[in-house]
């Protein structure tokens, strides 16, 4: 039998679940820090905390974390990770992903996103329900793409930055390192490291 560890009993969580499932895992386990007070995640049981999670985890053929926040979602892969847990990634099966792509460990690709030729996704991402991502961009760790987020070709998206839902970014445009993008905004000039960029055309604020 195939069992996955969750970490995160949230919405997000409840998503990756259904997805794997959709993927052929078997038992699909919640681990959430607010245990005792979350029993369940849905129809997922919540068995611990991260400690739990921690002490089991070779019980587990594979472990990912569904949390939304970019830097503890990195830091709690890295503790997973340095636990010797085989953390994976999911692709939902009606998301298209170009062979020629590369996603890295931890990362997430929902429902009707598109990951074109040449594209490479760094570790613990989140490539969110419908989100494009086309040819040669390059996403660093952490990143999130909310629903609805269109890349253009060549685009880099620097190191746990967030882009919000409906968002579009120019080809060839870079944007830094923890940078959030608000939702819907158009960005079509190259925004430095930890920003916050709203409007069309999005300007810095």
């Amino acid at each position: 039998m195939k069992r996955l560890a969750i970490l995160g009993a949230s919405g997000h969580g409840k998503v990756l679940a259904d997805m794997a499932e959709l993927l052929g895992w078997q038992d699909v386990i919640f681990f959430d820090d607010a245990k005792p007070w979350i029993e369940k995640a849905g129809r997922w049981r919540v068995e611990g905390g991260t400690s739990e999670l921690i002490a089991t985890i070779q019980a587990y053929n594979g472990a990912i974390v569904a949390i939304g926040d970019n830097l503890v979602r990195l830091d709690k892969q890295r503790l997973l990770a340095e636990s010797g847990g085989a953390l994976i990634s999911l692709v939902h099966p009606q998301a298209s992903v170009s062979r020629y792509a590369s996603i890295g460990a931890g990362s997430v690709v929902m429902a009707g996103a598109v990951i074109n030729v040449d594209a490479h996704v760094g570790k613990g991402c989140i490539i969110n329900t419908g989100a494009t991502v086309d040819h040669d961009c390059e996403l660093g760790d952490g990143v999130h793409l909310s629903p609805g987020v269109h890349l253009a070709g060549g685009v880099k998206v620097g190191r746990e930055s967030w882009v919000g839902i409906g968002a579009s970014v120019k080809q060839l445009v870079s944007i830094g390192d923890g940078v959030v993008v608000g939702a819907g905004a158009a960005v079509v000039q190259n925004l430095p490291d930890r920003c916050t960029a709203l409007g069309v055309p999005a300007r810095i604020v």
